[in-house]
């Protein structure tokens, strides 16, 4: 999961990380602007940060219990597809192993976000490596329950996550904290050169049959799904629909990752006023006047 997305090329969200990464601004297209003043809309939102599209779904993975309702729903579907793995295995088979991302996955980073929110602040490596070495995530429901689960099961648990190795300690004792298991140097793998994923889960294969890979972000599974085009994510969705729900398990996310990057065609450095069109332009419109539905690049 690309950290932070959002804060670390707006001004100021929730969050990568790197955990919890992409390239020339796209054309606008003539879409209505949620920002125009005509037709009563208020004249203030022009004047908002941009940042502040981000409050809502921040909020919403805070406050909401549609959303407790739904982390603990992916980890009931993944102890359901735990079973099944260990009633299928015979002796001769490679051990069993789950991996999950971290961010925004097993523990809730929003209050990062919340920080950088409130404070009118964007990220920054910095304030990010403070947080994370005051070890404050709090666990997503169900995380702690499901893992200790597989432990108990003997099933080994990695968690492949996008935060540099400076963190990696800190990193671990968070998890300790709060009693997730086989949180240690060997289990937690942290991004070194590369934001890519794929040569971390071979190590894990290697050794061991993974089959439940959990994330919020399509790059916790496969590079495969690092695609340019928002069309090309989801056609590689669609070329792997029976993988979803079975060995991987999504959590949502509103508030970052590489779907916003897409939306800039990869122009994280657009400026904010570059960025907000874009995103208008990304949206599929009603048009009263024809009864149809304009719809987003």
């Amino acid at each position: 999961m690309r950290r932070l997305a959002t804060l670390s090329t707006s001004a100021a969200l929730l969050l990568t990380m790197a955990g919890c990464a992409s390239s020339g601004a796209p054309t606008v297209e003539q879409t209505p602007s949620l920002n125009s003043t005509e037709g009563g809309a208020p004249a203030a939102a022009q004047a908002a940060p941009l940042s502040d599209q981000a409050m809502l779904a921040t909020l919403w993975i805070q406050r909401s219990a549609e959303f407790h309702g739904l982390s603990l729903q992916a980890f009931n579907v993944a102890h359901d597809r735990l079973n099944l793995a260990l009633a299928r295995r015979s002796a001769e088979d490679k051990p069993l192993a789950v991996v999950v991302d971290v961010d925004d996955t097993v523990l809730d980073t929003t209050s990062y976000g919340g920080w950088a929110l409130r404070e009118g602040r964007t990220y920054d490596s910095q304030s990010w490596a403070d947080w994370v070495d005051d070890a404050v995530s709090t666990a997503s429901p169900g995380a702690v329950d499901f893992l200790n689960y597989a432990h108990d099961s003997g099933v080994d648990v990695y968690y492949i996550t996008n935060r540099k190795a400076v963190g990696k300690q800190a990193t671990i004792d968070n998890l300790a904290a709060l009693g997730f298991p086989q949180a240690n140097a060997e289990h937690v793998m942290p991004r070194t050169d590369s934001s890519d994923k794929t040569a971390r889960r071979a190590s894990v294969t290697a050794e061991h049959d993974i089959v439940i890979l959990m994330g919020d972000n399509l790059g916790d599974f496969d590079q495969a799904f690092q695609q340019a085009t928002s069309a090309a994510r989801h056609a590689e969705v669609e070329k792997q629909a029976g993988e979803f729900g079975r060995r991987f398990i999504m959590l949502p996310n509103p508030t970052y990752g590489e779907w916003e990057g897409v939306v800039y065609d990869g122009n994280w450095g657009a400026s904010d006023a570059e960025k907000r069109a874009m995103r208008e332009a990304a949206l599929n419109v009603w048009q009263p006047e024809s009864g149809s539905v304009s719809q987003g690049k």
